[in-house]
């Protein structure tokens, strides 16, 4: 269940995926234009039929159309009551005061708990679709309880975690009050507390605290990461950047001295669904180009971008 990089080639239907193991040596560049990545039914891709152009900025790795097409049939949209498949509803964490609740079709199991980057989770019922979203808001208005969480918050809170027992500790006290509501529905199966805790899938011990991250930013043609393998959480992939000798300018090269701790390499974090859309070719250069920002001392949501070489 670790993280990896999925690949697919339009002309051929063909798919394929990268194991992203620690110490993994990445390097490439992006090519060409960002595109559109269609839509994904029955287990296979659907090509954009509109060929559209992405932003490189964003995250999302589909048209406005092809979204759309997308939501008309989705769980997280609310446009699939009638699916008969069982599911689970579970707590997840993400640090101190980080502790949201979601559902998930049984049959996946915990990918999804991965996918989001929880650090730990417990589940807390199993049942039919829409008794899952009734335990869902149930536990957002009695107690609450968010169904997310800001990506800028999940990061930070991976820099300063509480000892595995204080996690199990605070998941677990969340879990007995929520099964002690009233209006708990009545088909939905309990499930006793049993917390999991993903420190070593994770490497959670290998991400440096906060303040000593970087961000890596999103791709324009030409732009390339040369790094190796940290660390990988749910879609962020933390690499340690490869050094352009002179480490880019002023504040940004004193600040990557602090980061390198004498490791040899700016830790830096990669959103990997910036990489949806791009076609990726071998990294002519040896050092990372794309965008690098930094955090701002006292205000780890909010940063100075840093532009260079690293």
């Amino acid at each position: 269940m670790g993280q990896r990089l999925g690949w697919y080639c339009a002309e051929r239907g063909a798919e394929r995926v990268s194991p992203l193991p620690p110490g993994r040596a990445l390097a490439f560049g992006a090519v060409g234009e960002r595109r559109c990545l269609g839509v994904r039914r029955a287990g296979r891709w659907i090509v954009c039929p509109y060929g559209a152009v992405l932003e490189g900025e964003g995250v999302k790795d589909q048209c406005p159309r092809c979204a759309q097409l997308d939501r008309s049939r989705s769980v997280a949209a609310d446009t699939m009551a009638d699916d008969p498949r069982p599911y689970g509803v579970y707590l997840a964490y993400f640090g101190p005061g980080l502790v949201k609740v979601g559902i998930t079709a049984a049959e996946r199991g915990a990918a999804r708990l991965v996918e989001q980057g929880a650090v730990a989770y417990a589940w807390l019922g199993r049942g039919p679709l829409m008794a899952a979203r009734r335990a869902e808001a149930l536990l957002g208005s009695a107690l609450g309880v968010p169904d997310r969480f800001a990506k800028e918050a999940k990061r930070a809170a991976r820099g300063a975690l509480p000892p595995v027992p204080e996690r199990v500790a605070e998941v677990g006290e969340l879990h007995r009050v929520a099964r002690g509501l009233a209006g708990w529905p009545e088909t939905l199966e309990p499930v006793a507390f049993a917390c999991v805790d993903h420190t070593e899938l994770f490497g959670l011990a290998r991400i440096p605290a906060v303040g000593e991250v970087a961000e890596l930013g999103g791709l324009t043609a030409g732009a390339e990461i040369v790094g190796e393998v940290v660390a990988g959480v749910g879609a962020d992939v933390y690499l340690r950047l490869r050094s352009g000798g002179g480490g880019g300018s002023g504040s940004g090269g004193a600040r990557g001295a602090s980061a390198e701790g004498g490791a040899g390499g700016v830790v830096a974090v990669l959103d990997a669904r910036l990489l949806s859309g791009w076609v990726l070719g071998v990294a002519r250069g040896r050092v990372t180009t794309a965008p690098v920002r930094w955090p701002v001392a006292g205000d780890d949501e909010r940063g100075a971008e840093q532009e260079g070489l690293f």
